[in-house]
């Protein structure tokens, strides 16, 4: 199958390439930088040049393959809002270039946007609540009745590994700069979280075999108290771990504290059953451990 990937330089998106080309897939990478393309080329991927605002691009590299994984967000979060729109004009670009045709169209969505305060699970719908306006879920799922195997992965706050450079690396460099690991309140609020190249599988797995209109969880750890994770911070960087009130957690973090903040466990007991996904790539907590994270 030849596979559009946008995002496909990225933390995610590199591996995904890697696990479509190691399972006989070819692949045809999104690519707006000169970087970007020889990265691609380098990895044995074809590129596509253009961007997640050029529409003309996106529906061109949708029409010249079999599937399309779309992995690329903005992630401007000081206008999180019009990231979104963005991200909701590319899927709805991609998707009319695909209409009909019965090809897979694999989206991706977050585990963040759920229900508060208990174990959520594939079948539970995007909290209106929740204040996180990514409309991604509902524009891809949009196209499932136009004749496209639509499907969505909705990935944990941390997707994690070597060459990370999302939330948990964030609050490591926050630990160092403010002298210690802090969590907000008494820590016991959730996370769960997924290796890479166990997301990058599952991704594979969707493009080859998920019906349409799928919700799938990208999950492995269901639920990681978030003082533990400031605790293994902590013990690495050789500073204190401390608690902070829920009235200072944005003087402290920043915009990560909303996110730190929140209670979002999620299952993937019905996606590892559907598609015969089992993820086996080490925990958020023993993958911090081993200490790459923490290499100068």
């Amino acid at each position: 199958m030849r596979v559009f990937v946008t995002g496909a330089t990225g933390f995610i998106g590199s591996a995904i390439i890697r696990e479509l080309l190691g399972a006989g897939h070819q692949v045809l990478g999104l690519a707006r930088l000169d970087e970007a393309a020889a990265s691609l080329t380098a990895a044995g991927a074809e590129v596509h040049r253009g961007a997640l605002e050029d529409l003309d691009s996106l529906r061109g590299g949708a029409a010249a393959s079999d599937g399309v994984i779309h992995t690329a967000f903005i992630r401007d979060f000081s206008d999180y809002a019009g990231a979104a729109q963005t991200d909701r004009r590319a899927i709805q670009a991609i998707g009319e270039a695909l209409t009909r045709s019965d090809r897979p169209f694999v989206v991706t969505a977050g585990t963040a946007s759920l229900t508060p305060g208990r174990v959520v699970t594939e079948e539970d719908g995007p909290d209106p609540g929740s204040g996180l306006p990514r409309v991604s879920e509902e524009t891809a799922l949009s196209f499932a009745a136009r004749g496209i195997r639509v499907s969505v992965v909705r990935l944990p706050p941390s997707v994690h590994g070597e060459g990370d450079h999302g939330l948990v690396p964030r609050l490591i460099s926050i630990a160092r700069t403010r002298g210690g690991s802090a969590y907000p309140g008494d820590g016991s609020n959730r996370w769960p979280a997924v290796h890479r190249l166990d997301a990058a599988q599952l991704f594979r797995l969707a493009l080859e075999k998920a019906p349409a209109g799928t919700r799938l969880h990208g999950v492995d750890d269901e639920d990681v108290p978030v003082r533990d994770i400031a605790e293994v911070i902590g013990r690495h960087v050789k500073l204190p771990v401390t608690a902070i009130s829920r009235e200072e957690v944005d003087g402290h973090f920043g915009w990560i504290g909303t996110f730190f903040s929140l209670d979002v466990p999620a299952s993937s007991a019905l996606t590892q059953k559907q598609l015969d996904w089992h993820p086996v790539q080490p925990g958020l907590i023993p993958d911090l451990d081993e200490g790459h994270y923490f290499n100068d």
